[in-house]
């Protein structure tokens, strides 16, 4: 699917409050059919597996599902996956190609405990959920929190390696999903904005605000982070019941506003300087929209901050 610049643009110029609502809207309905595929199979598994790469959106949607399953009278849980990170050992971690630490490696996830989870879950078994703590690099179990699953209740774990073999292909009864902003804007037949770059984009400057990463470690990573995905991802999206499309045709125009003074810093040297000046251009080709316009629980909340969920 690819949307077309002039339409966007259009769109803006004519009614802009009304272009993000119909945007969010259509999302919505991509939520709501999950919900009705997740409700459909809850005698089969109350475990949903969500997963897509870095930048899909997939923390947002795993808490919109939750919200529109409860809103249907069905109490849901949003899990975060990455609490599931073995505690480093540096001894024995995955390595890329040149001898960093694989962050992205599905061998950096206790597949065990995990496995161990779903099935105590699917029997109303209580479970600790571990917690991660980013900042020291270990799983501090302690600070886990219980979770038990009454009758016709749903747990939604996320993470990019929800739909690994080692993960998906023990529960195949759960309800499994994928996600990824795949669209592409055109301009007639002329590509305008890769969908890849939205991804890219939202990573950006979500590490640059919330984590304090600037542009060029971002960059430096993203090459180990598509090399992840190429193995260890898009290879299980086949198992999913449901594929479904994160992009809006609205977020390049906002994201410009946070993304293109972030992106002009990116240092000569690095490879990849050139093609983010190419990016940076691209923008150019968009109106703006002010950020203040983007509803508070939109989906691209997750990556400007300033909307209703909470993520950390």
């Amino acid at each position: 699917m690819a949307y077309q610049l002039q339409e966007i643009n259009k769109r803006i110029r004519t009614d802009v409050t009304e272009f993000l609502a119909e945007c969010d809207q259509a999302y919505a309905q991509r939520v709501s059919l999950a919900a009705d595929r997740i409700l459909s199979n809850l005698e089969r598994s109350p475990i949903v597996l969500l997963s897509g790469p870095s930048g899909s959106g997939k923390t947002t949607t795993a808490l919109k599902i939750a919200e529109e399953l409860r809103r249907r009278g069905v109490n849901s849980h949003a899990v975060a996956m990455d609490n599931y990170f073995k505690t480093l050992d540096r001894r024995t971690v995955p390595r890329t190609p040149e001898g960093d630490i694989d962050y992205e490696s599905p061998l950096c996830l206790d597949m065990d405990l995990l496995d161990a989870h779903f099935t105590a879950l699917s029997a109303g078994e209580e479970v600790i959920i571990p917690k991660f703590e980013f900042a020291r690099q270990m799983r501090n179990d302690a600070a886990g929190i219980p979770l038990r699953l009454g009758k016709n209740e749903i747990a939604i774990f996320e993470g990019i390696h929800a739909l690994n073999d080692d993960i998906a292909g023990r529960h195949s009864e759960a309800t499994k999903l994928y996600i990824s902003a795949r669209s592409n804007v055109n301009e007639g037949a002329v590509l305008r904005f890769k969908g890849t770059w939205m991804r890219l984009t939202r990573r950006a400057v979500r590490d640059y605000q919330f984590r304090g990463t600037d542009v060029g470690q971002t960059l430096d990573m993203w090459a180990n982070v598509r090399r992840g995905e190429k193995l260890y991802i898009s290879p299980f999206k086949n198992r999913a019941d449901i594929i479904f499309d994160s992009s809006l045709p609205y977020e390049v125009s906002v994201m410009r506003n946070f993304a293109a003074p972030i992106l002009k810093g990116v240092p000569e040297e690095n490879e990849r300087h050139d093609e983010m000046m190419e990016l940076v251009a691209a923008f150019d080709h968009f109106e703006p929209i002010d950020p203040a316009l983007v509803a508070g629980d939109a989906l691209l909340r997750e990556f400007i901050g300033g909307g209703t969920y909470k993520y950390h």
